[in-house]
């Protein structure tokens, strides 16, 4: 029996539905991994990878999973002659069942196939709706060891691992597709440390990498030894293979190879997420180029960043769009943004639509120009015009909305929600401020855009304004931001009741006040394009509230009676 082995760990991203690129990208990695001169005994690779994840109702197309299977077939012909274990997660039709599962293949055959048995079915995640639960089975025995196969949600349960210990596995591997989260990677260290707790086992959890629509998978792979030790923690935000070391020692194995590191600060690792998120969502549905609105406000100017560092700045066109209510500072301050980025920028103004507009309906405006009418007659006008760019240049529109106006409603529909992806969609106001600042003073490996300030101090310090009436303010209308985003967080992310806000030192009114304007934006929220996901709670799937709802007037009458 071998006392040493080699595995590598595959953090690649795929591409969902692109069977063929993925099947031909594991391929690749499998002839990388056995023809240098340190070669893999076995190679993983993370959930669902041939098929991308999530699939989605794509698991209800016989034929899509019957084109899974076929490259599977792909890639046991192709890797036949190659002495390396291959565990490949896809789903997987099975006897008229749906599952999440894994082949692991060796010398062309599939040897073992495992489905995945526990089915998350909260938050962004439905598996229970489209996958069937699979059963535990013996170990993969495979050059001298024995293999726990779990997949993702499997180990935040003890019965599974708990299992295989007692049938005398070895190591358990843990393919995961776990997206970025605030504390994700805290919580996934304690749920393996919880394992090991429970068999004494290593663990390898091997995360999937890329953005796919709202959500961005982060990577982040790591290794726990049985003594609870991290040796190896892998890159986050991006690809990464790495070659693993493994030695049997006293009748246990252990992963010998050290590459653990620091991982990123937390407003780092969500600018790279963001980054990611973008860059992927363009990419992966064609698109080179992006065009967005320019205002000389912290939103555009922080998806602006955000778009030079993911394309480079070749590839950002940004226009600013004034109108009367426009000041001799947002002038400034969008022109300096954009060139300290080096993208595209060029000042076309809507005035011209505004008369048109006022000479069709400016009887019904009856020349008020402070009225919601007039406001989003501007907003939409810049949205039509940045939707005409991208007919004629084939760049996305982005949508710069963030969390707290998303929240309450504070964008126009068909206006400045116009486009193809919303970057900062979950992203509340406080926080675009911390990552403007934190850009301005740091970068990354990868980032396209220039270093140093790219976003003039005083859009940062500035109060924040719509400019659609003279003079005005986002605090004549709501909250400030510290106290709308505290309230916010309450209502969404923590589900807090009034009473439990106030006591946290909310004045009640305000409270009643933030929840009716979150409340009557949800049709809105149903019609904004996708965005980065990384709250517990992003709008879309994670918080599904019923359009047509009187809840929160209950309350009211219920504090008016008071």
């Amino acid at each position: 029996m071998s006392e040493t082995l080699i595995i590598a760990l595959a953090q690649l991203n795929p591409k969902v539905g692109s069977l063929r690129y993925n099947a031909d990208k594991a391929i690749n990695a499998i002839k990388d991994v056995t023809s240098g001169e340190q070669k893999a005994d076995l190679i993983v690779f993370p959930e669902c990878y041939l098929s991308g994840y999530p699939v989605e109702d794509l698991i209800y197309k016989d034929a899509f999973l019957e084109a899974v299977d076929k490259e599977v077939a792909y890639i046991c012909e192709h890797t036949k002659d190659l002495d390396i274990g291959i565990m490949l997660p896809h789903p997987s039709l099975r006897q008229g069942y749906r599952y999440n599962g894994l082949s692991f293949i060796y010398r062309g055959e599939i040897i073992h196939e495992y489905y995945k048995n526990q089915l998350p079915n909260y938050g962004v995640f439905d598996e229970r709706r489209i996958f069937q639960a699979g059963q535990y089975s013996e170990p993969i025995e495979f050059k001298g060891i024995k293999i726990a196969p779990q997949i993702c949600f499997d180990i935040w349960f003890e019965d599974g691992a708990i299992h295989y210990a007692d049938k005398g596995a070895d190591i358990i591997i843990s393919p995961n597709a776990s997206p970025f989260e605030t504390l994700k990677f805290g919580r996934r260290g304690d749920v393996v440390a919880d394992r090991i707790n429970d068999t004494g086992l290593p663990l390898i959890y091997l995360n999937l990498i890329g953005g796919q629509d709202d959500l961005v998978f982060d990577g982040a792979s790591f290794i726990m030894n049985g003594d609870g030790l991290i040796p190896v923690l892998m890159d986050f935000g991006k690809e990464q293979i790495l070659l693993t070391e493994w030695k049997k020692q006293d009748d246990k194995w252990a992963c010998i190879t050290r590459t653990t590191k620091e991982p990123d600060d937390y407003i780092s690792q969500l600018y790279q997420i963001l980054v990611l998120g973008l860059k992927d969502y363009a990419n992966k549905n064609g698109f080179k180029d992006v065009i967005l609105g320019m205002s000389g406000g912290i939103d555009s100017a922080f998806c602006a960043a955000l778009a030079v560092d993911a394309f480079g700045p070749d590839h950002v066109k940004t226009y600013m769009m004034p109108s009367p209510f426009t000041s001799k500072e947002s002038f400034e301050d969008a022109k300096a943004c954009a060139e300290a980025l080096g993208a595209h920028y060029e000042e076309l103004s809507i005035e011209p639509i505004m008369h048109a507009y006022s000479s069709v309906i400016g009887h019904h405006l009856k020349n008020d120009t402070s009225g919601l009418g007039h406001e989003n007659m501007q907003s939409r006008a810049r949205g039509l015009m940045l939707m005409t760019l991208s007919n004629i240049y084939g760049g996305m529109v982005l949508a710069t909305g963030n969390k707290s106006e998303y929240a309450v409603g504070y964008a126009t529909l068909y206006g400045d929600m116009c486009g193809g992806y919303a970057p900062i969609k979950d992203v509340y106001k406080t926080t675009v401020f911390k990552l403007a600042q934190w850009r301005n003073e740091n970068s990354f490996e990868g980032a396209l855009g220039p270093r140093g300030e790219v976003i003039p101090q005083r859009i940062i310090t500035k109060a924040p304004t719509a400019e659609l009436r003279a003079d005005q303010k986002d605090e004549d209308s709501l909250p400030i931001y510290p106290i709308l985003d505290g309230i916010l967080r309450g209502l969404i992310e923590f589900e807090k009741s009034v009473d439990e806000l106030v006591a946290q030192g909310y004045e009640r009114h305000v409270v009643l006040d933030v929840w009716k304007l979150l409340d009557r934006a949800e049709y809105k929220r149903r019609q904004a394009p996708p965005g980065t996901k990384f709250t517990d709670k992003a709008f879309g799937k994670e918080r599904r509230y019923p359009i047509t709802n009187g809840f929160i007037h209950e309350l009211q009458r219920a504090a008016k009676d008071t």
